[in-house]
């Protein structure tokens, strides 16, 4: 561990699991709960995989199905938040964000990366939380139109670290991340 009292290490730290969970599917930080609002007002929380993180723009990308009701929460409400818990690390992570969700050709390099086999996640016929009438009665062709990259620009980070004492440090895009201790 860096020394404690360094916020900049603190949220290097931070960043640094983030790029690690993009590139090992081994890492909890791979597959946080990403939240929204849904145009009803309900916070709707669920699991996804982190495909970017970038700490030189402070941003995380993740890829969805266009018809998914994620992808209508954003269009309604254009946030989200996402909890990332690191049990090894005693290390929690918050974030929230404004959400662009990009499709088209804005997506072609995306969209080449993804694995054949994993295509068939962008598709879903019924579209996504439909009602079906038998628990396999779907389909799930690759649809290249329903490939979508949310690309969320931070606007905060909340980061705790549990241990003998705790340590809790909040950032802000609107200060330049320089960031301040907060009680835990």
């Amino acid at each position: 561990m860096s020394d404690p009292n360094d916020l900049q290490a603190f949220l290097d730290e931070a960043w640094q699991h983030l790029s690690r969970g993009v590139a090992d599917s081994k890492s909890p930080a791979r597959y946080p709960t990403f939240v929204t609002v849904s145009p009803h007002g309900t916070p709707e929380a669920r699991t996804v995989a982190l495909r970017a993180a970038r700490q030189s723009d402070a941003a995380l990308e993740v890829h969805t199905d266009i018809e998914t009701a994620k992808v209508a929460a954003l269009r309604h409400r254009p946030v989200a938040a996402f909890h990332i818990w690191l049990p090894r690390a005693d290390l929690q992570i918050r974030l929230t964000a404004s959400v662009t969700i990009l499709t088209g050709p804005d997506v072609e390099t995306q969209w080449a990366k993804v694995p054949a086999a994993s295509r068939v996640s962008y598709g879903t016929e019924p579209a996504p939380g439909t009602p079906i009438a038998q628990v396999y009665a779907y389909e799930k062709p690759p649809t290249r139109d329903r490939f979508a990259v949310l690309r969320c620009l931070l606007t905060e980070m909340d980061l705790v670290h549990l241990g003998t004492r705790h340590r809790r440090a909040g950032f802000a895009r609107k200060d330049g991340w320089q960031g301040t201790w907060l009680a835990p």
